[in-house]
């Protein structure tokens, strides 16, 4: 069983294997599961760049992973998905309206029996309300620098809203 995220290679936007050792090891991460036509889509992104802008040079980054797994929203009388784009159409959405670049992975189912191992263990690192499952798009989980995820934010909760755990986190140095 894995013990931080470092542990993982995930599939970057472009298909490549990453290794989020190599790539994160001493910095604070937020691990986010976005989509480009959700409810949540410019409060999170706004805030996310706001949250990045100021602090990335003190070791923060934000991993964006694509899901497409909850169905779509009911918008007038159609049902729409979330995330219908390729990942290269989701990083010019996010470059264009939010001038933010987040390290943005592949697409990821987050629950069932298909979910990308990265998810199944943040799940079973930091549960849920009631149930373990993502239950939509936007949960944020914060990782420290030594890869460890110490909190689970849910989808309506506000980037903002944490960024005295993001400072705290930020404050405290790696044990690698």
């Amino acid at each position: 069983m894995a013990k931080t995220i470092y542990e993982f290679k995930v599939k970057d936007a472009d298909g490549n294997e990453v290794s989020l050792g190599e790539k994160y090891k001493g910095k604070v991460v937020i691990v986010v599961n976005v989509a480009s036509q959700c409810g949540l889509t410019n409060s999170n992104y706004t805030q996310l760049k706001e949250i990045l802008d100021k602090y990335q040079e003190r070791g923060l980054a934000v991993a964006a992973f694509p899901c497409n797994q909850f169905g779509g929203q009911v918008r007038a009388v159609l049902v729409l998905p979330q995330e219908p784009a390729c990942e290269i159409d989701i990083m010019s959405f996010v470059k264009t309206k939010f001038s933010m670049e987040p390290d943005l992975f592949s697409k990821v189912n987050v629950n069932g029996n298909e979910a990308d191992p990265l998810w199944k263990w943040l799940k079973k690192e930091q549960g849920g309300t009631l149930t373990d499952a993502i239950k939509w798009n936007f949960t944020k989980f914060l990782v420290n620098r030594n890869g460890e995820v110490i909190n689970r934010y849910g989808p309506t909760t506000e980037p903002k809203s944490f960024i005295k755990d993001i400072e705290k986190a930020l404050d405290e140095p790696a044990k690698l």
